[in-house]
């Protein structure tokens, strides 16, 4: 009878080892983990996109949008409508009568009104469109007041042109047409094309001329290049388009030394330097002829 006993060798065969060095994906895992941006990405990242996936899912049903949209416009509404916003009064300040009406037109606003529903930056552009406004700021004040500030352009010169008279400021911005030149007699007046560009050039030239100034009637921008000086008694000075406020200094000192534009003279002419152009009247002309001896009783005026 075979034995059951299994061989001496077999009882005694040496167990298998196993290997504690951790497996090559662990290691790489454990090395990845490891890293602080993928942890901080797995610590946040991962929670954040299950939330977004959530509130993907909650807000993919269309019911369910619009009743939040509704109630978020409910609460906004409700908030705008509070009456410590609402605007009840338009205050214009440093602006005539005249042209406050004129701002307050150009605003349309229907009070009381919600400050949220009013646009302060078109409603600025709006009002700076008038050409009498230089500058306008908009702030809404406590007590539901719309304060308005204007700072008004100020005429300073008459500008005369084939449809009537325009005010121009000091840049030659206009103002307000004009009825009549008699409604502002205080103002000078210039003429030609192009005047109202130059009217920076043309309040030097009147600040230059000051000695002459009870007898300036107006300035001419002749081919909108050069002015012309008009006084009374139908004297013209042409001045030369470049530096023209030097010519009118010498011609002040010329009335001063020999009374110049006391004469019978028709017109200076400047535009030479250095050598100025009389044009004499016709009774002045032939005085001098006279006095000089040549017979003028031929001659026609």
């Amino acid at each position: 009878m075979q034995s059951m006993i299994p061989p001496r060798r077999a009882l005694h065969a040496p167990a298998v080892r196993r290997d504690p060095a951790p497996s090559r994906w662990a290691y790489r895992m454990h090395r990845l983990w490891l890293t602080p941006m993928f942890r901080t990405g797995f610590r946040i990242g991962v929670p954040a996109v299950l939330f977004l996936g959530a509130v993907g899912l909650f807000l993919a049903d269309a019911g369910r949008r619009d009743a939040i949209a509704g109630a978020v416009a409910g609460v906004r509404e409700r908030f705008e409508n509070r009456p410590e916003f609402t605007v009840s009064l338009v205050s214009v300040e440093g602006a005539s009568p005249e042209l406050a009406d004129a701002v307050r037109q150009r605003l349309d606003l229907t009070l009381p009104l919600s400050s949220f529903a009013i646009d302060l930056v078109a409603a600025r552009d709006r009002i700076q469109e008038l050409d009498a406004v230089a500058q306008a700021d908009l702030i809404v004040r406590s007590g539901g007041v719309l304060e308005v500030k204007i700072t008004e352009r100020v005429p300073v010169v008459l500008w005369r042109t084939d449809t009537g008279i325009e005010m121009l400021d000091a840049t030659g911005h206009r103002v307000a047409s004009l009825g009549a030149r008699s409604d502002r007699p205080d103002l000078p007046i210039v003429a030609g094309d192009g005047a109202d560009l130059a009217t920076p050039e043309a309040m030097a030239l009147i600040a230059a001329a000051q000695p002459i100034v009870p007898r300036l009637r107006g300035l001419v921008r002749v081919g909108d290049r050069r002015w012309d000086l008009v006084l009374d008694r139908n004297q013209r000075i042409l001045l030369p388009a470049k530096n023209p406020i030097a010519a009118v200094e010498r011609l002040i000192a010329l009335d001063k030394a020999h009374d110049l534009l006391g004469r019978d003279v028709l017109a200076v002419d400047l535009r030479t330097h250095h050598r100025p152009v009389l044009r004499l009247a016709p009774d002045a002309l032939n005085q001098r002829r006279q006095a000089q001896g040549i017979d003028i009783s031929g001659s026609e005026l």
